[in-house]
């Protein structure tokens, strides 16, 4: 009788041991499930930000055949290429890829330099274009923020900056291109750096709204962007006949 009464209360603790053992702790869900869910989120992105980068990846190996082909038809005398096309392109083609595969590499820490430095080699390289059309152009300095309005966040402030240095070289690059007459060819050209000024001008704008958070979507929408105009380049590479 005895063992039994010994059996029993052993049989109790134990179920009680392992119902204290399963017995939750609410300090640690209330942790747990917020962990949890913040690591699957960023899983979560990281591989939608790889499945673009690879789909971008896939139109650069595309418009890098298509170069190759249609450069080989200029080439050989078969097709003729709008004047300086060509050497633009080139450099393009090797620059277009570069950028993508630093898409991959880009984080929080360091995309905003390197959006600044490809803004201003593009803008760099519209006022090559700008100055082969118009001769000399001259960009006076940005004015100073006025202090109301200028922020008091490092990021805010460096954008808001560069966002004004942005928007004194579309006016200057307007102003000269609207000075130009052209025809034929050199008329597709002015054309061509219009457009270019026109989107700069848009970036600039799009800009002056953006924040730290969007880092990604402000990265992918530039790297887009220049696969666009490549690829719309490659197409009309070859498009004048001997």
């Amino acid at each position: 009788m005895h063992s039994k009464h010994l059996a029993i209360i052993g049989t109790l603790a134990l179920s009680l041991s392992v119902a204290a053992c399963n017995r939750s702790d609410p300090a640690r869900d209330a942790v747990a499930p917020a962990d949890t869910r913040a690591a699957d989120r960023a899983a979560e992105l990281q591989r939608e930000r790889d499945n673009e980068v690879a789909k971008l990846n896939d139109r650069v190996a595309a418009l890098e055949a298509d170069y190759a082909k249609k450069n080989e038809q200029v080439v050989t005398g078969k097709k003729v290429a709008t004047a300086g096309l060509r050497e633009e392109l080139k450099e393009d083609v090797a620059n277009v890829k570069e950028a993508v595969a630093n898409l991959s590499t880009t984080t929080t820490d360091n995309w905003w330099e390197r959006h600044e430095d490809a803004m201003r080699r593009n803008v760099a390289d519209i006022e090559t274009d700008v100055k082969r059309l118009a001769g000399p152009v001259t960009v006076p300095a940005a004015p100073p923020l006025p202090a109301d309005t200028a922020s008091a966040a490092p990021f805010t402030s460096r954008r808001d900056a560069f966002v004004a240095d942005l928007k004194m070289r579309v006016r200057a690059f307007n102003a000269a291109l609207d000075r130009v007459k052209a025809k034929g060819p050199r008329e597709t050209e002015l054309d061509d750096t219009r457009a270019r000024v026109k989107k700069l001008d848009e970036d600039a704008d799009k800009l002056t709204s953006a924040s730290a958070d969007e880092w990604w979507d402000v990265t992918k929408a530039r790297v887009t962007d220049y696969v666009d105009r490549v690829e719309a380049s490659v197409k009309r590479l070859d498009d004048n006949k001997s």
